[in-house]
């Protein structure tokens, strides 16, 4: 076998390999002559079947398999004989030996990994966010429990902040109507930030029956292409004002958050409990933010574009599978243009690529104890945690994620050594970004 290697551009590689016919002649004749002692034919007893009736039955599909067969090991043993590290999937151009010839002939087009060195963080300054959660943090957490769990009362006022609106409403651009500007009957409640804020303004102050007419420019990045940027007219009539009524924290209140004797006292203590793992798991992930930003300003990586394309495809298709958890199933001919993953593919492959290598440099593999621990954490949340920990121990490949996420707290422990660690208070609506 021969094989050159050429740098066509950047991270992209071609490779030009000739193996030798001879050795793929005496493939084709080693597998037909194996076929030939099981072969069943019509006229024939099995493994009486001549060889050459074998030889023109099966001949053109054995030598397409051999030859197939001969291309991956070949490629295989170039590649690791050049010592090259592939990316994505390489791209293979061969053509079918002209008659006569003395080798197969094919090529390769491929991108390998780039080289390269983390670079040095100890200039960059991350800040350890803290909070501590308290009796003001649970009080907030329930009344937004509360909130959730609120009935409405129709009321004959103008409208105001946390009340739920029934509305209709009809938008035209230029004096045409524009698809998504019409609705009936609509119900929003004022203030939780679902409505453009042009928009919510017009309906505070309303009373049930009232219509009015007001402007809406639309944002220039605003989601719909076709309006963005451009002012609408909208008519809008409210047919109902409803004002939240909040239950009460009781007895029943805690039995409907899953404590059996209603005791509210060990409701709270439930409800601190989770919100005491649900605010550390947010501060690590902050924490974790800018340690990778970190990381990512000190280290250029020139990315392979194949890599980038195969991560755009998995966010399409995580994409696809949020909308169908949500009841929206999307068909395969709905258009999810690449370039809006494009962004966040990059970054993701960047980070693949600095993580492993600052882990081999630097030993930050996870290991079983840590990995054990994340899995205890996470099964704690759960009714039955011992339930939990045997269903991720029972399929190694489901440890994965843990294993992934245990290995990303130890870079963030490695880089808050080497880099400049501030701590910084956070606020609790900040931290779970809850409006002010």
């Amino acid at each position: 076998m021969q094989a050159n290697l050429e740098t066509l551009s950047g991270l992209e590689r071609k490779l030009s390999v000739a193996v030798p016919l001879s050795e793929i002649d005496v493939e084709v004749q080693s597998r037909l002559k194996n076929i030939s002692r099981t072969a069943k034919m019509p006229g024939f007893r099995p493994g009486k079947v001549p060889f050459k009736v074998v030889q023109q039955q099966y001949g053109a599909s054995v030598r397409q398999e051999v030859l197939g067969a001969t291309l991956e090991k070949s490629f295989g043993d170039a590649v690791r004989d050049k010592n090259l590290r592939v990316a994505g999937y390489p791209k293979f151009d061969a053509a079918p030996p002209a008659e006569g010839a003395a080798d197969f002939h094919y090529s390769a087009t491929f991108e390998v990994y780039p080289e390269f060195k983390v670079g040095d963080i100890a200039a960059k300054t991350i800040d350890r966010v803290k909070l501590d959660v308290g009796d003001a943090e649970v009080d907030k957490t329930l009344n937004i429990m509360r909130k959730q769990r609120a009935t409405y009362d129709a009321v004959d006022r103008a409208a105001q902040k946390e009340d739920r609106l029934q509305i209709s409403y009809k938008g035209t651009i230029d004096g045409t109507p524009f698809e998504g500007g019409t609705a009936e009957n609509q119900s929003v409640v004022l203030g939780e930030g679902r409505l453009l804020p042009d928009f919510e303004a017009a309906l505070a102050g309303m009373k049930k029956g009232e219509t009015k007419s007001f402007d809406q420019k639309f944002p220039d990045d605003y989601h719909g292409k076709e309006v963005a940027g451009k002012t609408a007219r909208f008519e809008v009539t409210v047919s109902e004002v409803a004002a939240p009524k909040l239950p009460e924290i009781d007895a029943e209140f805690a039995k409907s958050l899953g404590v059996a004797d209603g005791d509210v006292t060990k409701m709270r203590g439930e409800v601190k409990a989770n919100l005491e793992r649900e605010v550390k798991q947010r501060l690590k992930s902050k924490t974790k933010e800018q340690v990778m930003q970190a990381l990512l300003d000190v280290t250029p990586v020139d990315v392979p574009k194949s890599l980038i394309e195969m991560e755009t495809q998995a966010l399409q298709e995580q994409m696809r599978q949020n909308f169908a958890a949500r009841g929206m199933p999307v068909k395969d001919d709905m258009p999810m243009p690449a370039e809006i993953f494009t962004a966040q593919a990059q970054r993701r492959v960047s980070l693949g690529l600095i993580l492993g290598e600052l882990v081999r440099a630097n030993n930050l593999h996870a290991r079983p104890e840590q990995v054990r621990a994340a899995v205890d954490l996470q099964a704690q949340s759960y009714e039955k945690p011992e339930e939990v920990v045997k269903w991720f121990y029972s399929q190694p490949d489901r440890l994965r994620d843990i294993e992934s996420v245990v290995l990303e707290e130890n870079v963030v422990e490695w880089a808050l050594g080497v880099a400049k660690a501030e701590d910084k208070a956070v606020t609790f609506d900040e931290l779970m970004g809850y409006n002010q």
